[in-house]
């Protein structure tokens, strides 16, 4: 367990980074009127070190970030004092591979650190050395020098536990309405699962916020685990975000190649392991996407890859440029990937490199960016606006 105090990562000289074309000023103006994507200045400053930082988030109406680290532990960062502190009342894990502690939610109606509602996500074991991604529900409060999970209950299971190590994906997202809560269920790398709708691997699921199924999803009357699908047909979805209008988008992780951005929509076959713009590790081929019409097509796809972490939809003004997009972290990228959205389609508009593979990102409440580094010393980077 390695972490460094943000009092102390305060005082680390800050370090300026300026994305395509060495830009000397925040969101140059485009010839059209509109700030240019691919001239956005930033300082980075690094705000502490932590064991295999894999999702962040502020609660919010606070100043104050939490960090999941694999292996099993969470910190929480005041932003404004510096203090760090560990968050009790963690579940076990399953640490191994790309398991361990995932992703946390809170609910953005309330604000505080007092009795609010957390949800976490992790690999959990279970008989003869399978495991299986889990969420749980509990509650968060925070003192003067420590923060504490309790009353930790899981509300939703992958449906199918397996001795691989992989694709757990598990990312939460709360709807814009705080109605629904929708997960993203890996094919834990065993392929089929995704096409076959009497498990829930493969899926994006959609439950009401105490994790039982939710009224009018596609698959209701089909079965009790068909209940809890949205769409199916995904490999690895490493990031889940609701657009400024209220659509859900995924992020989704390819074979060797086919990473991919999806609108995802109710009832939606995309297709994984059928077809894929990429092929599996081994180079067997696998049909593109344009061979089978049935099913649904990336918004946007990556050959090379940018293996992603996760990604948001920006809505703060520090960044005009970067309004209203997605904006994705990856581990082969280094860094941002900047999209635009056109109706059904995305386009690359601009990437920002940080030498670094990026897991996670989140916007604070100043419209900062905050990211966190993959693997053990993975740093807390803050991004501000030169």
């Amino acid at each position: 367990m390695k972490f460094s105090k943000l009092a102390f990562a305060l005082s680390l000289p800050a370090f300026t980074l300026a994305s395509c074309g060495n830009a000397n000023s925040v969101d140059e103006t485009a010839a059209d009127g509109a700030a240019d994507p691919t001239n956005v200045s930033y300082t980075v400053e690094p705000m502490g070190e932590f064991s295999e930082p894999w999702a962040v988030a502020f609660a919010p109406g606070t100043d104050t970030i939490f960090l999941t680290e694999k292996p099993g532990t969470m910190r929480a960062v005041d932003t404004a004092s510096g203090k760090v502190m560990e968050v009790t009342g963690m579940p076990e894990v399953a640490y191994a591979g790309q398991g361990g502690l995932g992703d946390i939610a809170f609910l953005p109606s309330e604000t505080g650190l007092d009795s609010r509602t957390i949800y976490l996500s992790w690999a959990e074991a279970g008989n003869g050395g399978n495991t299986g991604a889990a969420v749980g529900r509990g509650t968060l409060s925070c003192e003067a020098e420590a923060c504490a999970v309790s009353d930790l209950e899981v509300i939703w299971r992958q449906s199918l536990k397996t001795g691989k190590r992989g694709h757990y994906s598990h990312r939460i997202a709360v709807s814009p309405d705080e109605q629904f809560l929708f997960i993203s269920s890996g094919d834990r790398q065993e392929l089929e699962p995704a096409q076959d709708k009497t498990n829930n691997l493969g899926t994006v699921v959609r439950l009401n916020l105490d994790g039982t199924s939710a009224e009018g999803n596609p698959f209701a009357d089909e079965g009790e685990v068909q209940s809890q699908i949205w769409s199916y047909g995904h490999r690895n979805v490493l990031g889940l975000a609701f657009d400024p209008d209220g659509q859900l988008w995924d992020l989704e992780h390819g074979p060797a190649g086919g990473d991919e951005f999806n609108k995802v929509t109710r009832g939606t076959n995309y297709g994984w392991p059928t077809v894929s713009d990429g092929e599996h590790y081994n180079g067997d081929p696998i049909p593109n996407h344009s061979t089978r019409p049935e099913f649904q097509t990336a918004a946007i796809g990556w050959t090379p890859v940018i293996a992603p972490g996760d990604f948001l939809f920006y809505t703060g003004d520090a960044f005009p440029a970067w309004k209203g997009d997605p904006l994705m972290v990856g581990l082969a990228a280094q860094g941002i990937v900047h999209v635009e959205i056109d109706g059904e389609t995305a386009n690359e508009v601009a990437r920002h490199n940080f030498d670094a593979r990026i897991r996670g990102i989140e916007q604070g409440p100043d419209g900062a960016i905050w990211l966190i580094e993959d693997g053990e010393g993975g740093k807390l980077l803050k991004v501000s606006p030169n």
